[in-house]
């Protein structure tokens, strides 16, 4: 059943659903500065708005944490996602040094930390950071469930 949302993964959640009205896959994202509690970024997915592959929401989430703070590492930062980030987002979380991964559903078919290729557990990752799975897990896969039972 996966554990309740935090207020963080509310907020993610909240992208998702964003992400799933404009017509997008429903996976959103937080990142934040949990020193200050502040949030310096939230995204959801916009791959077909953008016309990029690339436009996941934890890409365009650090994308923009990493232009708010000037750097590129965001080091003492947490993600909240709603989805297990596939291989190209959890590498991304890696180079950029996030201190804490935080998600909802797994993702058998295409996720990159649990499953398929385990980023942070293959020798040449060269940061790992902690991973907290199942927060708000019932609610991102009911997102994902019924927006996939819409399209078909």
């Amino acid at each position: 059943m996966g554990l309740a949302p935090n207020p963080l993964m509310a907020e993610a959640l909240a992208e998702a659903e964003a992400a799933a009205g404009r017509g997008e896959v429903p996976v959103g994202c937080v990142l934040v500065d949990p020193a200050s509690g502040q949030i310096l970024a939230r995204a959801g997915n916009r791959t077909l708005e953008l016309s990029d592959p690339t436009a996941h929401a934890e890409m365009l989430a650090i994308r923009a944490a990493a232009a708010a703070v000037g750097s590129q590492r965001l080091a003492g930062c947490d993600l909240y996602v709603t989805l297990e980030p596939c291989p190209m987002c959890a590498q991304a979380i890696a180079f950029a040094r996030i201190r804490r991964l935080y998600f909802g559903a797994e993702d058998p078919k295409g996720g990159g930390v649990l499953h398929g290729p385990r980023i942070f557990a293959q020798p040449t990752c060269h940061h790992r950071p902690d991973v907290y799975g199942g927060i708000g897990e019932s609610r991102a896969a009911a997102l994902l469930r019924d927006f996939f039972r819409m399209r078909r």
